[in-house]
């Protein structure tokens, strides 16, 4: 067990605080998570009690570090004020690590690591995502955005494969090898964050960002004007078909480390991933318009996916 220092945000070392019970804190995680990720909400439910609220904690871990830069109140900060932010931020997460508790999200999160030892860096990595959207609001190549999808999303597989666990039938025996699931974990991340991406691009315009590479731009001739006034045209459609197609390209590549998970956490990875790529279905049906028109999965398509989902959990 980790040696617990307990202390307020801001308040020096040494002054205890009295802090919610373990039970309460992830009641708190689980509220924040069903309000804000509905569909990862859903795949979650699926999980044993255990490891679903270890998956709360650290998705309002990165909830919490996300709304450093792209909370309202965030968007009218000055840029070295959110700087400094994330400054302490890490400072805290290293605290994090070594022992020291704050508050209930601190809880929480030192009882997953204590069940679920993992490595700090994602966390730092994904910390180095968000100050990459305070100096970078263009991305020259899908390189460059890959590096961002990653340090802001594929490091949620990182932080979350030990939760899921590797199905023992491939690591007990003495002569199993066992498999190396981070890659994969890594391409769902990034295969959410380009799904993201393409869902978003109106509402990313408002605040000034273009996260499509501009040299898919350049490709379909469809300039950074045109986006700005959402325009719908033939380029625009032969662009965003080309994205959408990215995307599951990393869907797939995800779906290659899924059945190496531990068996009880295959089918809510499966109807996460799955739920997931739907919404890229839904771009599709909309014939691309992403301006106007917000791509979602109805709860009735999450429910009716959710018996399929296990069918592919069993057989893949």
């Amino acid at each position: 067990m980790m040696d617990t220092l307990l202390c307020q945000h801001g308040q020096r070392p040494g002054h205890p605080v009295v802090l919610p019970s373990l039970d309460q804190a992830y009641e708190q995680c689980r509220q924040e998570t069903a309000q804000w990720a509905k569909t990862f909400y859903l795949g979650t439910l699926l999980m044993p009690p255990a490891k679903r609220r270890a998956i709360w904690a650290i998705y309002v871990w990165c909830r919490r570090t996300d709304e450093l830069m792209d909370s309202a109140e965030a968007q009218a900060r000055p840029v070295e004020e959110l700087a400094a932010r994330l400054d302490q931020w890490e400072r805290r997460t290293r605290d994090l690590f070594d022992g020291v508790v704050r508050d209930g999200l601190d809880l929480v999160m030192q009882d997953t690591l204590q069940r679920y030892p993992q490595p700090l860096q994602p966390y730092l990595d994904m910390i180095e995502g968000q100050r990459m959207d305070l100096r970078q609001h263009r991305y020259g190549t899908f390189k460059e955005l890959a590096l961002y999808c990653y340090r802001v999303a594929g490091t949620v597989g990182l932080m979350t494969q030990e939760v899921m666990g590797r199905d023992a039938a491939y690591t007990s025996a003495p002569w199993s090898d066992a498999p190396d699931t981070s890659d994969a974990a890594v391409a769902l991340g990034i295969a959410n964050q380009l799904t993201n991406i393409l869902r978003d691009v109106g509402e990313d315009r408002s605040r000034g960002r273009i996260y499509l590479p501009q040299e898919d731009l350049a490709r379909f001739d469809y300039g950074e004007d045109a986006l700005m006034a959402g325009l719908l045209n033939d380029n625009w459609r032969a662009l965003m078909r080309f994205q959408v197609e990215r995307a599951r390209r990393w869907f797939a590549r995800a779906e290659e480390g899924v059945r190496w998970l531990a068996p009880d956490a295959r089918w809510p990875v499966w109807a996460s991933l799955r739920l997931y790529r739907g919404i890229l279905d839904v771009i599709e049906q909309h014939d691309y318009d992403v301006f106007n028109k917000r791509a979602f999965v109805p709860r009735s398509g999450k429910l009716l996916d959710l018996p399929l989902s296990f069918v592919v959990a069993q057989v893949r």
